[in-house]
């Protein structure tokens, strides 16, 4: 069974940098599409970066664009979000997900059969 394990959060100013890290066990990532969400409070769930088994394709949501950067490492089963130049509204709880079934990127949540139990992001000066 495939369990997932994220770091790295905590507290930024605005404009700093935070690097979370989803390690995976149980099962290799090598061929399973990876997400990064976050969930404000009050707020959706929402999909931030998405990223192919192989790394050689990934998406992000528009806000975070240029920012953030997903990127993993099969051989540690772990998959990274490089967050730069961070803003009071990145402020959330982070998951990682793992598409069990399908492959293509997308940010649906229903679409993600395994998630981590998240790590809290807070950007406040």
């Amino acid at each position: 069974q495939l369990q997932l394990v994220e770091s790295g959060g905590g507290l930024a100013q605005p404009g700093e940098s935070l690097r979370l890290s989803c390690v995976g066990s149980g099962v290799a990532l090598d061929y399973h599409t990876m997400g990064w969400f976050r969930q404000a409070p009050g707020k959706e769930r929402e999909g931030v970066a998405c990223i192919s088994g192989s790394g050689t394709s990934t998406i992000y949501e528009d806000s975070v664009k240029g920012r953030f950067t997903i990127s993993r490492d099969n051989a540690k089963n772990t998959v990274y979000l490089q967050m730069n130049g961070l803003k009071p509204e990145d402020t959330a709880v982070y998951y990682c997900a793992a598409r069990t079934v399908g492959f293509r990127l997308t940010f649906q949540t229903s679409d993600f059969g395994s998630w981590g139990q998240g790590t809290q992001v807070t950007v406040s000066s």
